[in-house]
């Protein structure tokens, strides 16, 4: 081969590698980008007199085996180099990385969207601008966390829901902390304003519970796509960042249970991350970890990063995180990264179809990086000019999103100014009357999660708690049985011999039987079990043996799991070693199902400490907060086997 011929596939594999680097990502233009070598053609040897030469350009998937050298380098940075940073060489996956280089290269790394599309995107950044104004002037001073600066967010997210809907996704769920949370409820989910501004007024109508503050709340509703209505779910959540992430994805996976959508092509989590949280929280790690795990998966989350490039005070990036990206502990799990300036809505549209598209594909995570700024302080009292002043002298003067994207429109002709003026008023006159100015709003109708059986009720309330004791030795039978080629070890051999002895009143039962025929009992009238963590299936002391081992093949048989043909689902996992993502999950997961048992089991000693912010936050006090009902059981492990004590006085 050729040298030149070489050295231009280098400078391809470069824009690949490298491209993201020399992106136009800063609304502001206020990063310090380090001038990258290998993009230049220079630093392979080619020069001037070559761009006017042909050459091939390899698996560069822009439909044309050959172009001039001048051809491929405008093309390499058009698609690398525009709005869009995309980070995808670091899979490992050939498939995923071809699939990626063809959604991108093919079309330059620029989307293709019709008139009503352009008009749909205006029209959603004008929501998202006017109700931020809106709420400024009637409410000044008030804490709003307003999104203003990112509000590229909002077309964004129903976006996605329009494009998952059209690909046969029936439920969302969606958790977020407070950065534009208000704009999410009112823009997206279909909040009334008039309601917003109630709460805003203090005028709650409580009959129940503390209440928490409007930028926790939750909602659902249903919401109009192409393809069939999807019913969206917006979790409850504390101020604690990112702990809402596997609260979402548990109930996600207990939706996805509930409908049999065993590939998550039905249910779609997607979780909302601000640039310091994601990169700051160990909780994130937790998750990405459990992505991929039996127990854990649901086909993919869509990570969308509202980087307003500042934490609270904390802007400077040596400060806030040890890596040159915030998104960088997503490459744990080769998740693919799309980087894209938020004030350009079409290549926000665009990197947001390729990311569900991706997810929908391959079932895994992917991460939207919407670089973007903070207009006001951390909240709308605070000063921000103290610690950012040359950031805020040039957001003071940078126009906003809506006012960016409706000055191109109307430059390019798309629109006439009057267009864009009647979308500012028409929208303003909406909550001036109050009431939902989300299109696709509809009643739900769909998948809500009914709790009601389990309303009104207190402790002393009497329940059916007698089961037959005929068929109490039957179970008894059953959960001791196993296939005969399934060679147990010694030890566990024994334990079950010992089992078989208690069912036929030779042993008393102790408590690892006990346990077992507890949830045979269940199983048995068609209630579903789940149960989690570490070490759950042999269990820590040696006692549960739920899940049997062949000694000869390594394969596994679960005699909860084999009572008969008509009972409920026995799930047991070994979780992931974590204690704080995995009992978020649970959580989540129980709150998505009301008719089941779901156990999280700490291993040992206090290790639920690790855990405590979800047992404060969610479980104690979600339903005092929010309504929320949640049936989650923790068994927690405290030295009654006589090694459960790590720590003696913690007990």
């Amino acid at each position: 081969m050729d040298a030149k011929q070489v050295k231009v596939l280098q400078l391809i594999n470069a824009y690949r590698f490298r491209g993201h680097q020399h992106a136009n990502l800063d609304p502001l233009g206020l990063w310090q980008q380090e001038r990258v070598p290998d993009l230049d053609p220079e630093f392979h040897n080619l020069t001037e007199d070559d761009f006017n030469e042909t050459f091939n350009v390899g698996s560069f998937a822009i439909g044309q085996e050959t172009m001039k050298l001048s051809e491929l380098y405008d093309a390499l940075k058009k698609t690398y180099c525009g709005s869009i940073g995309a980070e995808y060489m670091h899979i490992t996956n050939t498939e995923e990385k071809r699939w990626i280089q063809q959604r991108l290269e093919s079309v330059v790394g620029q989307g293709s969207f019709s008139q009503e599309e352009k008009l749909t995107f205006l029209d959603e950044l004008t929501a998202a601008e006017g109700l931020e104004r809106y709420l400024g002037a009637k409410f000044p001073g008030a804490k709003r966390f307003s999104l203003e600066g990112g509000d590229a967010m909002i077309p964004m997210v129903k976006e996605l829901i329009r494009y998952a809907g059209n690909s046969g996704v029936r439920e969302v769920v969606i958790g977020m902390a407070h950065r534009g949370r208000l704009n999410m409820l009112v823009n997206v989910l279909g909040k009334k304003p008039q309601d917003l501004f109630d709460e805003f007024a203090g005028k709650h109508d409580e009959t129940w519970g503390t209440g928490d503050v409007k930028y926790h709340q939750g909602f659902s509703a249903d919401f109009a796509t192409p393809g069939g209505d999807v019913h969206l779910v917006l979790a409850f959540n504390p101020s604690h960042l990112e702990i809402v992430n596997p609260v979402v994805v548990g109930s996600v996976r207990a939706r996805q249970d509930r409908l049999g959508d065993q590939d998550g092509s039905q249910v779609l989590p997607i979780t909302v991350h601000g640039d310091s949280a994601i990169a700051g929280q160990g909780v994130v790690a937790e998750t990405f970890n459990m992505s991929q795990s039996r127990g854990y998966r649901v086909g993919g989350t869509v990570r969308i990063v509202v980087n307003n490039q500042i934490g609270f005070t904390t802007s400077n990036p040596n400060d806030t995180r040890s890596t040159q990206y915030c998104t960088d502990i997503a490459k744990m799990v080769q998740a693919p990264i799309f980087h894209v300036n938020a004030d350009d809505p079409e290549a926000v549209a665009f990197v947001t179809r390729i990311a569900l598209d991706y997810r929908n594909t391959f079932k895994r995570d992917v991460v939207i990086d919407l670089v973007c700024y903070r207009r006001h302080g951390h909240n709308e009292a605070d000063e921000p000019n103290a610690t950012q002043p040359l950031m805020y002298q040039k957001i003071k003067k940078h126009p906003t999103p809506r006012k960016i994207y409706a000055d191109a429109l109307t430059d390019k002709g798309a629109i006439e100014l009057e267009t864009a003026t009647a979308l500012i008023n028409e929208y303003r006159d909406a909550l001036d009357r109050g009431e939902c100015v989300v299109k696709e709003w509809r009643p739900m109708k769909l998948h809500s999660v009914d709790w009601s059986p389990y309303l009104g009720h207190d402790w002393t309330v009497d329940w059916a708690n007698q089961f037959d004791a005929n068929r109490l030795q039957e179970l008894a039978q059953r959960v001791c049985q196993f296939p005969e080629s399934h060679k147990l070890q010694s030890r566990v051999q024994k334990l079950y011999n010992d089992r078989l002895a208690m069912a036929s009143g030779e042993k008393m039962l102790d408590w690892g039987m006990a346990e077992t025929l507890a949830y045979a009992t269940l199983v048995d009238e068609g209630n579903r079990i789940r149960i989690t963590g570490q070490d759950s299936g042999r269990g820590t002391f040696f006692h549960r043996h739920a899940v049997l081992h062949n000694q000869g093949d390594a394969s596994t048989y679960i005699p909860l799991s084999n009572i008969h043909d008509k009972q409920g689902t026995f799930q047991v996992f070994d979780s992931v070693l974590s204690e704080e993502a995995v009992l978020a999950f649970e959580y989540g997961y129980a709150t998505a199902e009301p008719g089941g048992l779901t156990v999280w089991e700490a291993q040992f000693g206090d290790f639920a400490n690790g855990a405590q912010v979800v047992i404060d936050q969610f479980i104690s006090s979600g339903e005092q907060k929010w309504g929320r009902m949640c049936g989650l059981t923790m068994l927690l492990p405290h030295g009654y086997e006589g090694q459960g004590q790590s720590i003696p006085r913690h007990v």
